[in-house]
């Protein structure tokens, strides 16, 4: 299942091709042209209709006889399909752009990480595939402000896949002041992608330093952020009375309340939960 942090992880990795670039040729040895145009390729390595191949993200670097793709894929569980697809993703893409193509496999989980660099035995004598995988492992933990902005893409990789590591604080001040240094609507950019890429305390901590609107890029995702606890807030206050009242709040209720982001309709709902003696009276 695709989740909100599966779609920050292969976005941190994608949106910035020129970033990218940079950060994977400071984690492995690929002969990715230095120079030229880094672009986002199609992800879609379908042959032929109805077949399915579609692989998170595709990278394509440089032009002509100098070219080199980037196949991005993000694992948060342990698949037992994927050493088949990936096969077939680099087959495709190498066959559709007629250039090396390279497997990225992103794993913010340790054991994940460990199943994913097993290598796949094809069957062909000598055709075996190991894919490079991005992990804690081999991640630098990255706390200078300085070797942040030298290579942006890795200090934001390196906030988002070592969230557990005891200096994880540490990393993430130095990506938000190295952020200030970028277009703001790419520090913002990127400030949405690493909330998202990441769970539980290590979320709501990077949450908290950018509702404090410190730099310039956090003003309107600070907003949006402070606007979105308000009215998580109106939820569980509505739950709250319901529940004190010993009115019973079913699923259905309660997913239709937290759908909503209307602050007046919530406030609304609010006021309606002192009276009413059955939670669907709610919508009324």
């Amino acid at each position: 299942m695709v989740t909100s942090q599966h779609e920050g992880l292969t976005k941190v990795a994608t949106f910035e091709p020129d970033h990218t670039r940079h950060m994977l040729l400071a984690l492995f040895d690929l002969p990715i042209p230095k120079s030229g145009e880094g672009r986002v390729a199609s992800p879609d390595l379908s042959e032929a209709d109805p077949a399915v191949c579609r692989a998170d993200g595709a990278l394509l670097y440089g032009d002509g006889d100098d070219k080199f793709g980037i196949i991005v894929e993000t694992q948060r569980g342990v698949d037992k399909e994927k050493p088949y697809s990936w096969l077939e993703y680099i087959a495709n893409f190498r066959s559709r752009e007629k250039c090396p193509v390279c497997l990225i496999v992103i794993c913010p989980k340790r054991n994940v990480a460990r199943w994913a660099l097993r290598v796949i035995e094809t069957g062909h004598p000598g055709l075996e595939l190991t894919p490079l995988v991005i992990h804690a492992g081999n991640t630098p933990v990255i706390t200078d402000v300085a070797r942040a902005r030298e290579n942006i893409g890795l200090a934001v990789m390196s906030a988002v896949i070592q969230s557990e590591d005891p200096r994880f604080n540490a990393v993430i001040s130095a990506v938000e002041k190295a952020l200030d240094y970028l277009d703001p609507k790419i520090a913002e950019r990127y400030a949405r992608h690493i909330t998202v890429s990441l769970e539980g305390d290590a979320q709501k901590e990077w949450e908290k330093r950018m509702k404090a609107m410190t730099y310039p890029y956090m003003g309107e995702y600070a907003e949006s952020l402070i606007a979105k606890g308000e009215v998580k807030g109106e939820a569980n206050a509505i739950f709250l009375i319901l529940e004190g009242r010993g009115i019973p709040v079913s699923d259905e209720v309660r997913g239709q309340v937290l759908a909503c982001s209307d602050k007046d309709t919530l406030e609304a709902w609010l006021l309606r939960a002192l009276t009413i003696e059955t939670a669907e009276a709610l919508f009324d």
